[in-house]
């Protein structure tokens, strides 16, 4: 097991980090009864110490978290990580290299995990028995955290193998072009007009009662973030689709709703009333997304060849370089600023894919 220090008192560690150019990084979280996720744990590799730096401690962070986003971060899997980081202390790194990223472009198992890339690289076993532990927990035990230590112990050991091979096989920038896309803040803002996507079900409302949906999806996700509550403790979706398929027009109608909670009509009958009241004039979402033609379908399955094709030529799996998710979002849905309309990709997949798009 590694070495750690815990420690209580991040900004106390900031000389240490501005040595190092490049950091392992991981977190754990807790997301069970809020609507953002709890930061309780910060471990940080800079290959001569871990740290185990404790958020909830209530000490000051302002210049840890300044230091630490002048480090290049060294993460595996790394959007939870950064969206949960930018979320809770508005920083984000300046530079990324995701593990797990540079090792799909090597031709290992897209979406690997940690424990299965070190036991690839390294031949070492790490322990996942603590995936779902109560991180809240204080004082956190110490099997705890010497699990937490080591999710972060062959962060940095792996960037160097990987990024040894990356460039031997002329993908380094590939890596480093993926990974900086997840840089990006607006992948972890929170729109409420997009949340019907998460509400189960409403693909099948058509009309004012979709309308009726994503209005009541809306709304509930802004009550979610006032509220810093778990979307279904607002209102279960099985609630808002059985307001949006029955159109309620007052609180005698809305308490004959089967399976709609007194409580929820108690406190909130009023404000889903006038949902489904602005619905009637709402005209942005009564229609679900189009299903693809025929054509459309010939389209995206000529594409899905093509991009096989180049995949297998370079031993990498097809979804590492285009999923069908990406190529169905450019030919159903006519998004133009795809990641495969650019940088590598593009250079990899040619005309030829572009005349079929």
């Amino acid at each position: 097991m590694p070495d750690y220090q815990l420690v209580e008192t991040p900004d106390s560690i900031v000389s240490d980090l501005g040595r190092h150019e490049y950091v392992g990084v991981d977190t754990e979280f807790m997301r069970e009864k809020t609507f953002f996720a709890e930061l309780c744990l910060v471990q940080v590799s800079t290959g001569d110490n871990i740290y185990c730096v404790d958020p909830l401690a209530g000490n000051a962070m302002t210049f840890f978290w300044d230091a630490l986003i002048r480090d290049t971060w060294v993460v595996h899997s790394a959007r939870q990580d950064i969206e949960v980081i930018y979320q809770t202390a508005q920083r984000m790194p300046g530079r990324l290299f995701d593990t797990q990223i540079a090792a799909a472009l090597l031709g290992f198992q897209p979406q690997m995990g940690y424990a299965s890339l070190v036991k690839e690289l390294f031949d070492v076993d790490v322990d996942k028995t603590h995936t779902r532990a109560n991180w809240l927990r204080r004082p956190l035990p110490e099997n705890y955290l010497q699990y937490a230590a080591e999710d972060v112990a062959w962060l940095l050991p792996a960037r160097e193998e990987l990024a040894e091979r990356l460039e031997q096989n002329g993908r380094l920038a590939w890596a480093e072009e993926d990974s900086a896309q997840l840089l990006d803040a607006s992948l972890y803002a929170i729109e409420p007009t997009q949340a019907i996507e998460k509400l189960k079900g409403a693909r099948n409302l058509r009309g004012r009662r979709r309308a009726a949906a994503a209005r009541l999806a809306a709304w509930r996700e802004s009550e979610a973030l006032r509220a810093n509550r778990p979307r279904q403790w607002i209102a279960k979706d099985s609630a808002l689709l059985d307001v949006a398929s029955r159109l309620p027009e007052n609180l005698s109608a809305l308490n004959r709703i089967d399976g709609l909670p007194a409580g929820l009509i108690r406190r909130s009958g009023k404000a889903i009333l006038a949902e489904v009241a602005a619905s009637e004039n709402d005209n942005s979402a009564r229609r679900p997304p189009a299903a693809p033609s025929e054509a459309q379908k010939a389209q995206l399955k000529s594409a899905q060849k093509h991009v096989a094709k180049c995949a297998s030529e370079l031993g990498l799996a097809a979804e590492t370089v285009a999923s069908k998710r990406d190529l169905s979002a450019i030919v159903i849905n006519g998004n133009r600023n795809s990641r495969v309309l650019s940088g590598w990709r593009r250079e990899l997949l040619g005309d030829d894919l572009l005349k079929q798009l």
